[in-house]
């Protein structure tokens, strides 16, 4: 089956870096979209960058030139680099993807942002 593992949360005061990892198993990895979305308490799941098979990516206005996205088919796992963290960035971080148009969540990591 497919599974999402993320891992890389944290806190980091404000200004910090992290940089989250998804190990994704029970797909083909080298043919598969892969997002990040985050959650923060009392808000709805956001959108925060996506990696396109082909390595195009998309990103979210609010982390456009802080966050970067990146993908190693050998290891069958996405990056999220977070530079210049700042408070509003605390949320859950889930890794996504979709196999056969059915969407496919891990079970999140924390950031949190403060100091």
């Amino acid at each position: 089956q497919v599974q999402l593992v993320e891992s890389g949360g944290g806190l980091v005061q404000p200004g910090g870096s992290l940089r989250l990892s998804c190990a994704a198993s029970g797909i083909i990895f080298r043919i598969s979209a892969m997002g990040w979305y985050r959650q923060a308490p009392g808000k709805q799941r956001e959108l925060v960058a996506t990696i396109t098979s082909g390595s195009s990516t998309n990103y979210a206005d609010s982390v456009k030139g802080r966050f970067t996205i990146s993908r190693d088919n050998a290891k069958n796992t996405v990056y999220l680099q977070m530079n210049s963290l700042k408070p509003e960035d605390t949320a859950v971080y889930y890794c996504n993807t979709k196999r056969n148009s059915v969407a496919y969540w891990g079970q999140g990591t924390q950031v949190t942002v403060s100091s």
